[in-house]
């Protein structure tokens, strides 16, 4: 794309929207293990920050930690610190040749590689089909590349609401890195998306009074979702877990 310098407020709305490493409504949580996990030192990214309306936070990987920066559009003009940038390129180009500042172990954070916000997964994952690659008492070591089709799998699960804690039936489809459950299996939009990128466990859940439970760990939630037999948790058990080792092995 091509960026002006006398870029007007809807030439930055503009860039925004095609920005490849803008990541809209990213969390911090979800950022730092996006980038720890997959980013390499000086990988960055753009989400909205919690504190209004052309509020930023760049969050950009510094060797084993990951920090964050404000950044403010104001007018026709992008801020950070005492500086002000026409657009987000001639911010990214400032800081790849000048530090934005030094760690506490005295390294210095420059912009080198910007993270993308559509990212791929493993080829493999093109090879593989759950309905296929896992039946009972199989593992995830059983999901092999000669598996047809895509590493998908969908159906309906029961779902424990984030504050009043009821249980609804809920519509869930899996495709590459993205948990989606929707109020049905009509509906088109989903009611949220969840990403395996940000999930650090997937497990057998106990705690509930319903059977057939399983939880799905994030840093700022637990999911806990119930299947209607073992089997079938089973099943999605081992196929989330499956992703998100091959979203390690891969990046």
């Amino acid at each position: 794309m091509s960026f002006y310098s006398d870029a007007s407020t809807e030439d930055m709305s503009d860039e925004l929207e095609t920005l490849g490493w803008y990541h809209y409504d990213l969390s911090r949580h979800a950022a730092e293990a996006l980038l720890l996990s997959n980013g390499t030192d000086g990988s960055y990214l753009l989400r909205n920050s919690n504190e209004g309306p052309g509020c930023f936070a760049l969050s950009v990987r510094a060797k084993d930690s990951v920090k964050h920066f404000h950044v403010t559009r104001k007018d026709n003009a992008y801020a950070f610190g005492f500086n002000e940038f026409s657009t987000l390129q001639d911010f990214v180009n400032h800081f790849a040749n000048q530090p934005l500042l030094g760690s506490d172990a005295g390294t210095l954070i420059v912009l080198k590689c910007p993270y993308p916000w559509r990212v791929e997964e493993p080829s493999i994952y093109e090879s593989v089909r759950v309905h296929t690659a896992i039946q009972t008492g199989r593992t995830e070591n059983d999901l092999v590349p000669t598996a047809p089709s895509l590493g998908t799998k969908e159906g309906y699960l029961v779902k424990q609401g984030a504050f009043v804690k009821n249980w609804k039936q809920r519509w869930f489809t899996l495709n590459r890195h993205e948990l989606k459950y929707f109020k049905d299996n009509a509906c088109v939009e989903p009611i949220r998306t969840l990403d395996l990128r940000a999930c650090t466990a997937v497990q057998f859940d106990y705690s509930q009074e319903k059977v057939n439970c399983f939880c799905l760990v994030f840093p700022e939630r637990t999911f806990y979702l119930c299947a209607k037999t073992g089997v079938e948790a089973d099943e999605w058990i081992k196929i989330l877990r499956w992703k998100m080792s091959q979203m390690r092995k891969g990046r």
